[in-house]
């Protein structure tokens, strides 16, 4: 599913219009962006959860040269899939 058709989605299950509806999802969307990048964590309770982990630098390879590279360390968004989706997602 894309973006716009999440848009679409919601504005169609509310009954609102595409603008209300893009409006919401933007505010969603950003807020969970916000929160990431102050470091936070989101939980969306049976859905799963958001938040940011540090990895340290490290020693790694170039693919196509096998020169040795330095990492710099670096925070990456993850997501955590919640209890409840699993299992909605795996039939049980």
């Amino acid at each position: 599913m894309t973006r716009r058709e999440l848009i679409a989605a919601v504005a169609a299950a509310e009954g609102i219009t595409i603008k209300e509806a893009e409006l919401a999802v933007k505010t969603v969307f950003g807020s969970i962006e916000q929160a990431l990048v102050k470091e936070g964590r989101v939980e969306i309770r049976g859905f799963g959860s958001f938040k940011v982990k540090a990895y340290r630098s490290y020693q790694g390879r170039n693919p196509k040269t096998g020169e040795i590279i330095r990492v710099q360390d670096k925070k990456l968004p993850f997501f955590k899939v919640g209890k409840e989706l699993k299992e909605r997602v795996d039939g049980k």
